[in-house]
């Protein structure tokens, strides 16, 4: 049917006709996610028709045929004008039932009219910062915020939950309002609680039954996401700054739950990976001193137990990184969250660094492969440590850096110096130390393989290297003076060409131009002269 035609009959305002000519054009388009520019000028002649169309009183099906013009409608992003007005959010908005006002919530009995309305919204506000603008003023957060503290009365159906969810989630400008005024932690940490429908066994432990845990259903696992997605959005900054103990307490009652997120699944892999990556991106949000939940629980028959500690959740956290690095992509996206989140809980909790060391840094026995070369765990992070992406190979090597205690010989020992250096330089330990860190002083345990090859081991490259012949053997001492002139000559006429520079180690242990680091050694002799009274 054609576009004119359309707007023709709507623009007629004969409801029966109007909802016949709708109908078939929804059913043409229903499919339909690009659009013609010829036809632009007429589909946002219709747009604007519709939107006040919709203001009149209309029977429930042809409100709904009219919604479903306008999502259709809404998802070409130069269309948007009509839709992105103080009127026209608010029409939308009034048919959602969130429009919100002091006294009241204006409910829509129509449950088909209320979803479409939300599926316009989304629609509207994902693609044009006008509209977060005028939302945010009409403070519609609220209305969405007042709704979902009734979804446990049950009278919305899933796909209403859902969409309220998924704006909530796209309003990304409101965060502060939802976290502070709305107390939106709380509020969405209990409505993923509702969700799951968990009971619980202590403050920071649910309760669970014997033997495998039952999938999560689908519809509770979309909804369950996306009050993951909003919740990440509203505690971005949590883990950056200083908590008191009425936080604390949230977060951690928060925290309890995303463990349990971690111990289900969902109906399939890639739907439990997906749902456990949210879950990964949110545990990475929360202050470090609340992730203690995750060694919380008691340990029970079959669980996973190192040191007296249940480690199910961290070994499930394992699992779910090397998942990630054999598959291979997006791995700044992928990898990231799950590195940081098990190098900051290695950091501040003992029990979780010594486990994931042995996991990940077993004592050593083959020393003859590059620590880079071979299926381990080991292996496949020290490959990141020379990735291309800064923040991927910069996260694999913190990691492995905290589980060794980031002593810098113990760091070359499992990693070798090749792949170490880069971490090692931007942290001014090219020289060795070890960083300030509040570590036990347990030694590393070395095999009897590993004591027995040591003396043979490149800190290099991390392995015994074939011994190779000695080039000057046969050569006279003026032939090899005359060899090494030569090389001396060759760098310095690169350096004086700029195509190296030549670096040195300054006294801090930062790389520095040579001539910069020669002066900086013999001042920091000089000055240890004077501190100790020699002329």
């Amino acid at each position: 049917m054609e576009l004119r035609s359309v707007v023709a009959s709507v623009e007629s305002g004969e409801q029966d006709t109007v909802l016949r000519v709708l109908q078939i054009y929804n059913r043409e388009k229903s499919q339909c996610f690009t659009f013609d520019d010829e036809d632009f000028e007429e589909r946002k002649k219709m747009a604007q028709l519709l939107i006040k169309f919709l203001e009149r009183e209309l029977q429930p099906s042809c409100r709904v045929t009219c919604l479903e013009s306008i999502r259709i409608l809404s998802r070409d992003k130069h269309c948007l004008d009509p839709f992105t007005t103080k009127e026209g959010l608010k029409t939308l908005s009034r048919h959602a039932g969130i429009d919100y006002s002091e006294e009241l919530i204006r409910e829509v009995p129509d449950l088909d009219v209320i979803l479409e309305s939300l599926k316009c919204l989304c629609n509207v506000v994902f693609s044009s910062s006008r509209a977060q603008e005028l939302t945010a003023e009409a403070r519609l957060v609220v209305g969405l915020a007042k709704r979902i503290k009734l979804y446990n009365e049950g009278s919305l159906p899933h796909e209403g939950k859902f969409f309220d969810l998924r704006l909530l989630f796209l309003r990304v400008d409101i965060r502060q309002q939802l976290a502070q005024e709305l107390r939106g932690i709380s509020l969405m940490t209990d409505t993923l609680e509702l969700t799951l429908g968990v009971k619980w066994m202590d403050p920071y432990e649910v309760a669970t039954e014997e033997g495998p845990l039952p999938p999560l259903p689908r519809q509770e696992t979309e909804r369950a996401m996306e009050i993951l997605k909003v919740l990440f959005n509203i505690t971005f900054d949590s883990s950056k700054r200083e908590v008191d103990e009425e936080d604390a307490a949230l977060y951690r009652h928060l925290g309890a739950l995303l463990r349990h997120c971690l111990m289900i699944s969902a109906d399939g892999e890639d739907r439990t990976e997906e749902f456990h990556s949210h879950t990964v991106n949110l545990l990475g949000n929360l202050p470090l001193k609340c992730l203690d939940v995750l060694l919380t629980p008691k340990v029970q028959p079959g669980s996973l137990e190192y040191m007296g500690v249940n480690m199910d959740a961290v070994s499930i956290l394992l699992d779910f990184l090397e998942r990630r690095l054999d598959r291979g992509h997006k791995l700044k996206e992928s990898l990231t969250p799950v590195l940081n989140l098990l190098t900051e809980s290695a950091r501040v909790h003992r029990q979780t660094r010594k486990f994931l060391k042995a996991k990940v840094l077993p004592p050593l026995r083959d020393v003859r492969n590059r620590p880079e070369v071979g299926n381990s765990l080991r292996n496949k992070l020290v490959r990141l440590m020379t990735h291309i992406d800064t923040d991927v190979k910069h996260c694999a090597a913190e990691f492995l850096f905290v589980l060794c205690k980031e002593s810098v010989s113990r760091f070359v020992k499992y990693t070798g110096y090749g792949n170490a250096a880069g971490l090692l330089a931007a942290r001014g330990l090219m020289a060795g130390g070890r960083e300030e860190g509040e570590y036990s002083e347990d030694e590393d345990t070395d095999t009897e393989e590993y004591k027995e090859a040591k003396p043979n081991i490149n800190p290099v490259t991390g392995r015994i290297e074939e011994k190779l012949p000695n080039p000057m053997e046969g050569m006279t001492e003026e032939q090899k003076e005359y060899e090494a002139m030569k090389l001396v000559n060759m760098f310095d006429k690169l350096s004086r060409e700029q195509v190296i520079q030549p670096m040195g180690i300054t006294p801090s242990g930062n790389l520095a131009p040579m001539e910069n680091a020669i002066r900086d050694m013999a001042d920091d002799r000089s000055s240890s002269d004077s501190d100790l009274g020699l002329d």
